[in-house]
């Protein structure tokens, strides 16, 4: 049964459209889908994430990402670097991108983001991973890795208290391994729409709550929308819960160990019918910031 799942799973890869590496915690890895995010943070942000999908589903998505962004120095300028490697049944998908941000101060509390993205994709499929009965059908010889740049660009409305931004990281539709002109893989555009507000829920602002929303539309799949809740205590631990609508519900938690070291996990439950072949999906961060005389935070930021 997890050899025809497997199977399942790379047609419908082929045969429609793709989408980009998918995040629960989303709300503070948004440089991958939103170029304008890059420097937003007022410092120099490392950060690396790992997520293991449907745990015992063979050839289930894996994802390591890791990425770098700051400001730059004397300027309204923010620089960002990102590194993924998506694994999917047979295919491993490895994306270096970089990201250029322009900030416009709107008011004394909110700032205006513009970002463009220039992303390098290397694409492979291993077809010893498949079981096909035409060994000899065309669309499967000599599949090699495939090389494919793309532009992106976003806006990104943010104050330290709220955000919403728009975003296309790719706008280039890419055919792949194309075979008497019919591509068996297309990467499509996604396109993102995202939003949190933080809300003070005591007068001390000792505990905090921030809503935030993830849509992400692509021609050829469903609407996927993503809203989360999460609780901040002290400004020290992070507690939450999330919904992908007809998809799964997440538990995440968050500590800030330090004031530049902040560790976060959470934890995917399916809601298909696909939970009665896996036992959920995990994901694990940890992010590091420096800061220095120009770009200081007062207190941990919710995003």
């Amino acid at each position: 049964m997890k050899k025809l799942i497997l199977v399942f799973m790379f047609f419908s890869i082929v045969s429609n459209a793709q989408q980009d590496a998918q995040y629960t915690q989303y709300m503070y890895n948004t440089i991958e889908v939103n170029p304008a995010y890059a420097g937003s943070r007022g410092a120099l942000s490392v950060f690396g994430l790992y997520r293991t999908q449907w745990i015992g589903l063979d050839g289930a998505p894996e994802t390591s990402t890791f990425s770098v962004n700051t400001p730059l120095k004397n300027s309204d300028l923010g620089l960002g670097v990102s590194l993924v490697n998506d694994k999917i049944g047979p295919t491993v998908e490895n994306t270096l991108s970089v990201d250029l941000s322009y900030t416009i101060p709107t008011s004394e509390s909110w700032n205006l983001s513009f970002g463009i993205k220039g992303t390098a994709n290397l694409f492979n499929i291993d077809i010893n991973k498949l079981s096909y009965e035409d060994q000899d059908d065309p669309q499967f010889q000599n599949l090699k890795n495939k090389f494919s740049p793309n532009v992106g660009a976003g806006i990104y409305y943010h104050s330290d208290r709220a955000y919403i931004g728009l975003s296309v990281p790719n706008f280039i539709e890419t055919n792949r391994y194309d075979s008497d002109d019919v591509a068996i893989f297309k990467e499509k555009i996604n396109y993102y729409l995202i939003a949190g507000y933080v809300f003070n829920l005591d007068r001390l602002e000792y505990i905090k709550f921030k809503p935030a929303l993830m849509t992400k539309m692509v021609e050829g799949a469903p609407l996927q929308v993503d809203v989360s809740g999460n609780f901040m205590f002290n400004d020290k631990f992070v507690l939450g819960l999330a919904y992908r609508w007809s998809a799964s519900v997440s538990a995440m938690a968050g500590f800030q160990v330090t004031k530049g070291m902040y560790i976060g996990y959470g934890y995917d439950h399916e809601t298909t019918q696909l939970r009665k072949y896996n036992s959920g999906s995990h994901e694990i961060f940890l992010r590091f910031e420096f800061f220095n005389n120009y770009n200081k935070m007062i207190s941990p930021r919710f995003f």
